[in-house]
This record gives C-alpha cells, structure tokens and sequence, in this order.
C-alpha cells in the first residue's frame, strides 16, 4: 500500500487539495505500515481534521518514523461514522507531522 503524505497540512481540506495536485503531477505515494488505529465519532473526528497540526493524546513520539522496510510507520485515525481515514505519521512529535488520505 502507498499514500501520499503531506508535510504539516493544517486542515483535511488542505490535504485533499494537496493530495489531489500531486496525483496529477505525477506522484505515487509511499509505502507505510499502520502501527495503530484510532476510531474517533463523528464530532471528534471533524474537529482533528479542521486543526490538523494540534497535539493529540492519542499520538506518542515514537509512532512515526520509519521502519526497518523503509516504510512509513503511521496511525490510521477512522470516523467511525463515515469510514473516512487519515494516516498520522508524527515524526517524533505529539501532532500530525506528516498526514495522508488513505484510500
């Protein structure tokens, strides 16, 4: 599986128009690996995707990264009601670093 991720999006609009534009340039995405899976409701989850770059308790330090494949390590955050997903790679830090679509 390959997505691609964008560097410090503030909000799930962003990504979309980013992701959107690097499809069209050409872009494939990179692989990952889902380290762990957060299902947030409906409310929760609009308000993570409209702040994007908010610390989340639900993100520790060490689940970004990479693996030892070269793949990105990430949390998948799931709208329990919509089934929408974003991928979280936080590179060392409390918030979304880096976010994906995931597809």
């Amino acid at each position: 599986m390959k997505a691609i991720f964008g560097r410090k999006m503030a909000s799930l609009e962003e990504l979309k128009e980013a992701t959107a534009k690097a499809k069209n340039d050409g872009h494939t995405g990179k692989p990952y690996e889902v380290i762990k899976e957060i299902v947030l409701s409906d409310a929760d989850f609009n308000k993570f995707a409209n702040c994007l770059l908010e610390d989340q308790p639900w993100i520790e330090k060490a689940d970004g990264g990479h693996n030892q494949n070269g793949e990105v390590k990430c949390i998948r955050v799931i709208n329990l009601k919509t089934g929408e997903r974003v991928l979280v790679n936080s590179e060392g830090y409390d918030y979304p670093r880096y976010t994906a679509l995931e597809e």
